[in-house]
């Protein structure tokens, strides 16, 4: 008897750095479960990151769900099980897509909110685009779990977005842009976080445990381990 074949996961990407991260983790970590060389059966698509930055701009959020609505309809038929979406950003938008998407989905923010949970964590620095960290998007699912959520201040909100924005989502790591960021880390620290969300995920891309304030959540690799057990559980 042949044991049950993972779950196909569909992947709804929006920026590609982040996307591609998030691919490259699956397919690595798989082998761990799998065999050499093994993963599960992978597909992605995405919109031009420029009609989702159109729709961010006019806070069209219907708009950005309409987008991930029309990726997720292709991966429906490409054979997918379940979604994930690889951006923290958009993710506003899924009570737009949730009523109306062919299949189910993993949430990036219940899933680091688990993470922080399990770790014990219990005040959470959140960084990110503007749009995001001005969002509901964490404060709701970490206080689902008890914990709480700090913003960073607006010069820094400002700061991550231009970064993350006009450098990391073109794969443009500047050691100097890198010194920027950990200073906002370093500044969540000092208003009594104990952890930061890596809430863009390009950010894992330059910032981790090893070059931080704080012990980071780095929502890619959350995300993608947490789409790897759905597909090996199958279910």
């Amino acid at each position: 008897m042949t044991s049950r074949p993972p779950l196909h996961i569909g992947i709804v990407a929006c920026s590609a750095e982040g996307a591609a991260l998030c691919y490259r983790t699956i397919c690595a970590e798989g082998a761990q479960a799998l065999g050499p060389h093994a993963h599960p059966e992978v597909s992605l698509h995405t919109h031009s990151l420029a009609d989702y930055v159109a729709c961010l701009n006019q806070g069209d959020l219907a708009g950005v769900g309409a987008l991930m609505l029309s990726s997720a309809g292709k991966l429906a038929r490409a054979g997918a099980d379940f979604l994930i979406c690889p951006d923290n950003t958009i993710h506003q938008a899924l009570g737009h897509v949730l009523p109306q998407s062919p299949l189910p989905w993993l949430h990036i923010a219940e899933e680091v909110a688990l993470e922080a949970a399990q770790r014990g964590y219990r005040r959470i620095g959140i960084t990110g685009t503007r749009w995001l960290v001005d969002s509901p998007v964490y404060p709701d699912k970490l206080a689902a779990q008890g914990l709480e959520c700090v913003r960073p201040p607006a010069s820094d909100r400002d700061l991550l977005a231009r970064i993350i924005m006009d450098e990391l989502v073109y794969g443009d790591f500047r050691p100097a842009s890198v010194a920027l960021l950990q200073g906002v880390v370093t500044r969540l620290r000092d208003a009594g976080c104990d952890a930061v969300v890596l809430g863009c995920t390009e950010l894992p891309l330059v910032l981790n445990d090893g070059n931080c304030a704080l012990p980071t959540l780095d929502s890619t690799r959350i995300l993608a381990r947490a789409a790897l057990r759905r597909a090996l559980q199958g279910e």
